[in-house]
C-alpha cells in the first residue's frame, strides 16, 4: 500500500492545534476563563458579529497563538525543512551511509516497513523521514513514545504507526515492502513460534521486499545465520558484518 505524504500546510496547522491543545492542559481552568472574558471583550467591539459558542472558542484560540508566539507557516516551514533533513540522513542515527538498513530506505521509497524490537527510536524515525510508511512493534512503551516524540518533534507522527507487542503476538494487517529486525525482536519466542512469526512476514512481503534481520550484536548471538537461511529459500541471500560484532541477515524476495 504506498504512502501518500500529508503536504506542509496540513501538518502545520496540526502543529498549531497540538500547540494550542498543550497549552489548555497545562494551566488551571481560571486561566482559560479569563482567555474567554478577553475573547468575548475583543469581538463585542466587533460591530453586526453574531456571538456564537463556535467563533468564541476559534478567538480563544487565536490569543493562545500570540500568547505562545506561534512561528508562521513559512517560519515553521523552514525550520521543520531543516529538522527533517537532518532526520534523513543515517549518520544522525548512528548509521553508516552503506548499512544494510541506509541502503533499505534508499530503495523502499514510499512503501511500507515494518521495524520491530528497535531499542531506539532510530530506524523507525529514519524510514519515515526519508518517506515511508513505518510500523514500529516494540513491547516496552518508553521506546515507543521515544519514536513518536522523536516523529512529532519534525511533524512525521503521522507516517509511523506505533504497536506496544511482541512481535509473536503481532499480525501483519497489510502488505509490507521491508522487514527489519533488531537481535531482541525474537528474544523469548520458541523456535516453532519464531518460524510462525518469520512465516506470517514474509507472506505478507510483497515481492521485490526486503528483510533486514540482525542477529548478533556485541558478541552475542541471538539468531543462527544457517537457521535464517533454512526459512528463506528461494530467497536471495547475504550476510553482513559491521562495526560492533554485528551480524545482519539481509533477504531480498525474488520479484515473481
Amino acid at each position: 500500500m504506498a504512502h501518500r505524504p500529508n503536504s506542509l500546510q496540513y501538518e502545520y496547522e496540526l502543529y498549531v492545534d497540538r500547540e494550542i491543545e498543550n497549552y489548555k492542559e497545562s494551566v488551571p481552568r481560571r486561566v482559560i476563563l479569563s482567555l474567554g472574558d478577553e475573547a468575548v471583550s475583543g469581538m463585542a467591539s466587533q460591530p453586526q458579529l453574531a456571538l456564537t459558542e463556535l467563533l468564541l472558542c476559534a478567538e480563544v484560540d487565536r490569543l493562545i497563538r500570540q500568547r505562545l508566539r506561534v512561528p508562521s507557516f513559512n517560519s515553521w516551514r523552514r525550520r521543520r525543512l531543516r529538522a527533517l533533513q537532518d532526520f534523513c540522513r543515517p549518520e544522525r542515527w548512528g548509521l553508516r551511509p552503506d548499512s544494510p538498513i541506509a541502503r533499505t530506505a534508499a530503495t523502499t521509497g514510499p512503501g511500507h516497513v515494518l521495524v520491530a524490537g528497535a531499542d531506539e527510536e532510530g530506524p523507525a524515525v529514519y524510514f519515515a523521514a526519508n518517506g515511508c510508511a513505518v510500523t514500529a512493534v516494540e513491547p516496552t512503551e518508553d521506546v515507543i513514545e521515544r519514536v513518536l516524540d522523536a516523529a512529532a518533534s519534525v511533524g512525521i507522527s503521522g507516517r509511523i504507526r506505533s504497536i506496544v507487542s511482541d512481535l509473536g503476538s503481532w499480525s501483519p494487517d497489510l502488505p509490507l515492502n521491508a522487514v527489519v529486525c533488531s537481535p531482541s525482536a525474537f528474544a523469548g519466542l520458541t523456535t516453532s513460534e519464531r518460524e510462525r512469526t518469520l512465516g506470517l512476514l514474509k507472506d505478507a512481503t510483497t515481492a521485490g521486499g526486503v528483510h533486514v534481520v540482525e542477529t548478533s550484536a556485541e558478541g552475542r548471538r541471538m539468531m543462527e545465520v544457517e537457521d535464517l537461511r533454512s526459512l528463506y529459500n528461494g530467497w536471495e541471500i547475504t550476510v553482513e558484518y559491521g562495526r560492533r560484532s554485528v551480524e545482519t541477515f539481509f533477504a531480498h524476495k525474488d520479484v515473481a
